[in-house]
């Protein structure tokens, strides 16, 4: 397969590639983690930095602008950096972005794409940038395997300027020196294991050339060394008992090396990141991600205080127990995902537990949409409400590629936001997955809807004429009631929906409905249907003025 340019297009497949690439080995990465702490977490760190990446960058809107493409993900891993090497996969990030910037710069603002020697420029910035984040570099660690990857990377360069050759190269040189890593860092020999943050450096140089040419290199799998006659692991030395991670904004650039003087005497582990796009390489206040192991997690947040503002503060155990992330990509089990409309659906969904992905005017949700939410919401088993905004071959592409990911998408039949809203009220994540999502599609089955909308023209509907300004019951994709105004259609509407019976009507009121409307229903079924509970949220909600449940 004949090599590709790569372009922000291209930049953004990385991406994609990348976090499919980090999934498929996290749990082999999270294995090999023993330096600077034992705690099983660095594949699922880099996975969570470059996810955030990845959604910044597919978001952005920067089209075929390079530098723009670069700068998203720089900032989306910045933002969503978790641990020592997510802190370090922000700055390699960041050093695509700068060097882009600056060659499109010398260009008038025009780069078409990333050449070889633009590509070896920026890992060798990319060297720089994490050594300048960690204050030192180890030998022995994702910075060595880095410095190798630079240096082949150049060497290519001097003789051609194919990116698709120097990404080869660098990745090659990678591998190798991954394979040297044991014999560079003793904790490594003890247990038997090369680096974990080099071997996802080298997933990530491996997802680039998959990008480029479509070949996919075929590498050891690393597993920790069996221990003969079952000899203990080594001895580690005792490790503080949190990870304190935060965004620190506000912060003028001489404070920086007191916040890591201060921070190294709190503990170790220690990585400050600028995001390179604010105001303090000029002096000015700038923006960083901080990291840090430390027993005293409070001491660590009140340090970044005294220089700044923090934001995003994440404290972790690092002696295992519940707040710890499980190995693996996802950091919960299960989830609820419910497409809704308006800010008050939103709130409504959001508050019974839900995670929410709100449709675009006038655009449909499209299987990538429907992904990217999926992705976030963190869990390995998501229950999708599509609550009639998803089209059904859209869902159907989504549960293809969301299994490709690793994800069980339970795609449950709603038809409405107050089918959505019954089949939310039975879901129980401690039931088994197709007990949990057999209960909530009969919940939702057993949930009769219709809306009621305003006639904007004269017409000839099953239920009559109507004129602009009646009120339309439609249940199905019929017009039921004609009615002079909503509340005489929506009276109509429950009335049919009853007629099968019901103990529970509910009514969703959208954009532009005052509460006049609810109250005028409330009564017309206490008085009609006495017995029949009745409850109304106002979701603002578009198209339809009401949406009508019976339960």
């Amino acid at each position: 397969m004949s090599a590709r340019r790569l372009d922000a297009s291209a930049l953004r497949r990385w991406a994609h590639t990348a976090v499919a690439a980090l999934i498929s080995h996290t749990d082999e990465i999270n294995e090999l983690n023993v330096f600077p702490v034992a705690d099983a977490d660095t594949g699922t760190n880099m996975l969570f930095t470059m996810r955030a990446a990845w959604a910044a960058a597919d978001n952005c809107g920067a089209g075929d602008d390079i530098p723009a493409v670069a700068a998203a993900l720089a900032d989306g891993a910045l933002r969503g950096a978790r641990g020592n090497s997510g802190v370090i996969l922000s700055q390699i990030l960041r050093a695509v972005a700068e060097v882009t910037a600056a060659a499109a710069e010398e260009l008038d603002g025009v780069l078409s794409d990333i050449d070889g020697a633009l590509l070896a420029a920026a890992l060798r910035h990319a060297v720089t940038l994490a050594v300048a984040s960690m204050g030192e570099a180890v030998p022995g660690t994702i910075v060595s395997v880095l410095h190798d990857a630079a240096a082949a990377a150049e060497d290519t360069v001097s003789e051609q300027r194919d990116v698709d050759a120097v990404v080869a190269a660098s990745a090659d040189a990678a591998a190798a020196a991954l394979e040297r890593t044991p014999t560079q860092l003793d904790v490594l020999a003890d247990a038997g294991v090369v680096d974990a943050g080099g071997r996802g450096l080298l997933v990530l140089l491996d997802a680039l050339t998959a990008t480029l040419t479509g070949h996919v290199a075929a590498r050891t799998v690393y597993r920790p060394a069996p221990r003969d006659g079952g000899a203990a692991a080594p001895s580690l030395q005792p490790s503080p008992r949190f990870e304190v991670m935060y965004l620190l904004s506000g912060c003028e650039a001489q404070h920086v090396e007191s916040l890591r003087a201060r921070l190294d005497d709190l503990g170790d582990s220690v990585a400050i990141a600028a995001s390179g796009f604010g105001a303090a390489e000029d002096g000015g206040a700038g923006h960083y991600s901080v990291h840090v192991h430390a027993d005293d997690a409070g001491a660590a947040v009140e340090a970044g205080l005294s220089v700044g503002t923090l934001s995003r503060i994440q404290i972790t155990s690092l002696a295992g127990g519940g707040d710890r992330l499980p190995a693996g990509s996802w950091s919960r089990e299960r989830a609820v995902l419910a497409v809704v409309d308006g800010d008050g659906a939103d709130r409504l969904f959001a508050g019974e537990g839900a995670e929410v992905l709100r449709p675009s005017p006038d655009v449909p949700v499209s299987a990538q949409q429907l992904l990217h939410a999926l992705i976030n919401t963190g869990a390995a088993q998501v229950m999708v409400l599509p609550n009639g905004y998803v089209a059904a071959e859209e869902i159907v592409a989504g549960c293809a590629v969301a299994s490709d990911w690793g994800i069980d998408m339970v795609p449950v039949p709603t038809g409405s936001m107050v089918q959505g809203l019954a089949a939310l009220a039975v879901h129980d994540p401690e039931r088994r997955l197709v007990d949990d999502g057999y209960t909530m599609a009969r919940a939702a089955a057993a949930a009769r809807f219709g809306s009621v909308r305003v006639a904007a023209a004269e017409a000839l509907t099953w239920a009559g004429t109507c004129k602009p300004g009646d009120g339309l019951g439609i249940a199905g994709d019929e017009v039921v009631v004609v009615g002079d105004d909503i509340v005489s259609a929506a009276a109509g509407l429950i009335d049919l929906l009853l007629a099968a019976g019901g103990e529970l009507v509910t009514v969703l009121t959208g954009d532009g409905i005052g509460p006049e409307v609810g109250a005028a229903l409330t009564d017309h079924v206490h008085s009609s249907h006495p017995g029949t509970e009745m409850v109304t949220f106002h979701t603002g909600h578009r198209v339809d003025a009401l949406l009508i449940g019976v339960e």
